[in-house]
C-alpha cells in the first residue's frame, strides 16, 4: 500500500466498525492518511448517512478513494451507488478488488463484515488501493455508468 497524500475515506455502520478499526489501522502504519467519518460504536446507526458522508468526500475530492462497511456490504454498497460520481464495489476477495479497479476503475470499496476476514479483507484493501485502472476498451463502459468520468491518476 503506496501512501499519497490524499485521505482515504472510511465509513461503516455499526455492524462494520471493529472491521474498519482493523482497516484504519493497517492504513495508518503504512503511511496514509484517514479520514473515518464513523460511525464509532455499537449503537444501531442508518449505513446511508455513512455511505453519504464517505461518497461525498471522494466526490469532492478530499478523498482519493472511500472504503465502506456494513454487516454484508451489500445495504451500503448500494447506497454508495446512488451517487453519480461513485462507482462502489462489494468484494469479498483480492482479485474482486483487482478486477473492479482495472475494470471499473472504482473508486469505493464496500466490505461485509460478517462476510470475510480481516486477513481477506485487508488482502482486498491493499489490491484495491494498488491496482490501476486499464483504461482501453472499459472507458466507454465507465463514461455509461458516470457521465463526465475521466480516468483516475
Amino acid at each position: 500500500m503506496t501512501p499519497a497524500e490524499t485521505p482515504i475515506a472510511l465509513g461503516s455502520d455499526h455492524a462494520g466498525t471493529g472491521l474498519k478499526a482493523t482497516l484504519r489501522a493497517t492504513l495508518e502504519a503504512a503511511g496514509h492518511p484517514v479520514l473515518d467519518l464513523g460511525t464509532h460504536g455499537p449503537e444501531s446507526v442508518d449505513y446511508p448517512d455513512f455511505a453519504a458522508a464517505v461518497c461525498a468526500a471522494v466526490a469532492d475530492g478530499a478523498a482519493r478513494f472511500g472504503v465502506l462497511v456494513c454487516g454484508t456490504g451489500i445495504g451500503i454498497s448500494i447506497a454508495a451507488n446512488r451517487h453519480p460520481d461513485i462507482r462502489c464495489a462489494l468484494v469479498h476477495d483480492a482479485t474482486g478488488a483487482r478486477l473492479t479497479r482495472q475494470h471499473n476503475d472504482a473508486n469505493v470499496l464496500a466490505l461485509g463484515a460478517r462476510m470475510i476476514g480481516a486477513e481477506v479483507a485487508l488482502d482486498a484493501l491493499n489490491v484495491f488501493l494498488t491496482t490501476p485502472y486499464e483504461g482501453g476498451r472499459h472507458d466507454r463502459r465507465v463514461l455509461k455508468l458516470s457521465p463526465g468520468w475521466s480516468p483516475s491518476a
